[in-house]
């Protein structure tokens, strides 16, 4: 098993390996000794599969707790479905010693992650991942959110796990397509920080192996949360690489374009407008293109960037009238680019 340490406003360990998903509700004691209830959150892809399990896992720890079930999907991650989850932890008498346990994917994280942050002012949470995308992203630093109409992840606060559990033996009962997803962040975090990293993605392809490549891509967001948790305009602006364009696509698309392919586009339109603007060599889309499309993942959107330009606009990552893209220099090093809305057009252009 693999230990990785966050040091955050809260402090925790990511556990990272093979079958330890039964070992939740003694590692649940450690992190919440207070606690005596517990909500355990997941959707209705994953129930079938181990919530009856994890349940009874945290009911033979001594814990007394309920499974809440939402509808999979981005469409489940909104303000209503936050109030009705609220309502249930109510309902359950969870007090400010008990904690929530988010057994999931990106979504069920957010979401439950985002509902400890405000029930009570804020409980324990434990994120359990259960997708790829989330055991090498959104499990790890802290942020919870839900969607607004105009846009992805506009409501929301910083509020870091109590621990995270990646059970890699989880990941085998994922369809191909969800795996897939994942596989556009891991993609990312090379092009971000590591041409060893892409270099082995090139030539392993979907057999990269799994705990090695999950811990290093935790490593790298682990020290860029480190430095800047509430992304306030340091290195953790880095992991946004291509996900100005990604919202919007998922928006436009009213998210039947998921969240990885919708990074996959991103990625791949930011490095061919790199390319064209002189900021890369063209060896860099070329290489990126080449790697998506190995993976199974598209590089083009047909979605008009007239269409596209509005949630664009409405991202969180606007700073007034300029928005700060992530922009690769090279296989393994990226910069951030401040531009106004006029040359943000411009510049998507060149790269769709």
């Amino acid at each position: 098993m693999i230990f990785i340490d966050v040091r955050a406003s809260r402090s925790y360990q990511v556990h990272i390996g093979q079958g330890i998903l039964p070992g939740l509700g003694q590692s649940a004691r450690e992190l919440c000794p207070k606690a005596e209830r517990f909500v355990l959150v997941t959707d209705d892809s994953i129930a079938p599969l181990w919530g009856a399990e994890t349940l009874d896992n945290l009911k033979d720890s001594g814990l007394t707790g309920t499974m809440y079930v939402l509808p999979h999907g981005e469409a489940s991650k909104t303000a209503e479905q936050l109030i009705r989850l609220l309502e249930h932890m109510t309902s359950c008498r969870l007090t400010r010693s008990d904690l929530v346990v988010a057994l999931g994917g990106g979504m069920t994280g957010d979401l439950a992650g985002f509902a400890a942050a405000v029930y009570m002012r804020g409980i324990a949470y434990i994120q359990v991942p259960t997708t790829l995308l989330a055991a090498v992203d959104s499990s790890v630093g802290g942020k919870t959110a839900v969607d607004l109409s105009a846009g992805k992840n506009l409501m929301g606060a910083f509020w870091q796990p109590s621990g995270v559990l990646c059970d890699t033996e989880v990941l085998n009962t994922l369809p191909d397509e969800i795996f897939t997803d994942g596989c556009a962040e891991v993609i990312k975090y090379a092009v971000l920080f590591d041409g060893g990293l892409f270099s082995l993605l090139e030539r392993e392809g979907k057999a990269f192996p799994r705990e090695q490549v999950i811990a290093q891509c935790v490593s790298f967001k682990r020290d860029v949360v480190g430095e800047d948790e509430r992304d306030s305009g340091g290195r953790r602006g880095l992991l946004n690489l291509g996900h100005t364009l990604a919202h919007a696509i998922e928006t436009c698309s009213d998210f039947s374009v998921s969240h990885g392919r919708a990074v996959a586009i991103g990625t791949a339109v930011i490095c061919r407008a790199a390319a064209k603007n002189g900021l890369c060599a063209p060896e860099v889309p070329e290489r990126v293109c080449a790697l998506l499309e190995k993976f199974g993942l598209p590089t083009k959107t047909d979605i008009p960037l007239d269409r596209l330009m509005e949630p664009m606009l409405s991202d969180k990552k606007h700073a007034g009238s300029r928005i700060s893209l992530v922009v690769p220099e090279k296989l393994g090093l990226c910069s951030m680019q401040s531009m106004d809305d006029q040359a943000l057009y411009h510049f998507m252009e060149a790269g769709m």
